[in-house]
């Protein structure tokens, strides 16, 4: 395996993650049938590329994710990685996602994740998504992952969704140590910066971005059916980052480029976790922090309006 990447410590913890992870929502077939196989050479070039943080979730592809990575890394040293997975969510048998944020139903998720993963452990759980459920989330889901936590069952907790106000909310009132905060500081959008990413700061939480590429209209442009939180993109949308990809044309930037550094220079963030689907897309994305990006372009873009003024930017 190649040497590790650039790590960060997760919060308060003693847990360290790489810069880069690997997001596995796309091998659960989110936008397209992935085979195991296809899958299995996704996982093993990140990891033969040095990224040792992997993001997964019930949720994705019904347990299909989480099976993937199971027979992925079975003859991978446990000590090599860190995986973090979610629970909220409790796959049926005949294959559907049902809520469920009670201790019982937490357990439970943990359990089968780890039957799914054929492993021991995992080092991060992340209450998913519990947009309709905050109350539950706070009197059920968080203590009882504290309390694995305590036992020393899981290094770090917290809560992954694509909304940041309640995660602004969960660090008020939990005791997380990560958030992971998806598709809500991009290049696109910088509506988290003002409060939650301050907060999360003063309090030492981790934030692992996800989402940094908006659902793929940041990695492949505004081309017709471009994608924006996981639907066609709207106009106001398509022609914001049709202004975006025209001052990156202007500085001879690549679009994914510039929306793989920018989220990385706040010191809020801990890690960017990107998904991918094949060898290659894992290889550009390891590759884009690489590039360089000359100041003007960044300028350029608060200049026109695209960049949130307080925004920090790659130096």
């Amino acid at each position: 395996m190649a040497s590790p990447l650039p790590t960060a410590r997760v919060g308060r913890t003693q847990l360290e993650v790489t810069k880069m992870g690997l997001g596995t929502a796309p091998l659960g077939s989110l936008f397209r049938p992935i085979t195991q196989e296809q899958a299995e050479a996704t996982i093993h070039y990140a990891l033969d590329n040095g990224i040792r943080f992997i993001d997964t979730a019930p949720f994705y592809g019904f347990g299909q994710s989480e099976r993937y990575l199971g027979t992925a890394l079975a003859q991978v040293p446990r000590s090599s990685f860190v995986l973090s997975t979610k629970v909220g969510r409790l796959i049926t048998p005949d294959g559907r996602a049902v809520f469920n944020f009670t201790r019982d139903g937490i357990l439970r998720s943990v359990e089968e994740s780890l039957q799914r993963l054929k492993l021991d452990y995992v080092d991060i759980l992340l209450v998913h998504d519990p947009d309709d459920y905050y109350q539950d989330a706070v009197d059920f889901a968080f203590p009882t992952l504290a309390e694995l936590r305590s036992q020393g069952v899981v290094k770090a907790i917290g809560s992954g969704m694509n909304q940041w106000q309640m995660l602004a909310q969960f660090a008020r009132e939990a005791d997380p140590d990560c958030f992971l905060l998806a598709g809500r500081y991009t290049l696109l959008e910088q509506g988290a910066i003002d409060e939650f990413l301050p907060l999360c700061q003063s309090k030492g939480i981790s934030v692992f971005l996800g989402g940094v590429y908006n659902s793929g209209i940041l990695a492949r442009g505004p081309r017709p059916g471009a994608k924006y939180n996981y639907e066609d993109a709207p106009p106001d949308i398509l022609a914001r980052v049709q202004r975006i990809a025209a001052v990156c044309e202007r500085f001879q930037v690549p679009l994914n480029v510039a929306a793989l550094q920018f989220p990385l220079a706040h010191p809020a963030v801990t890690a960017l976790i990107v998904g991918a689907e094949e060898p290659q897309e894992v290889e550009a994305n390891l590759n884009a922090p690489g590039v360089s990006i000359p100041p003007a372009f960044w300028s350029a873009l608060r200049g026109e309006g695209l960049l949130h003024e307080a925004a920090p930017v790659p130096q």
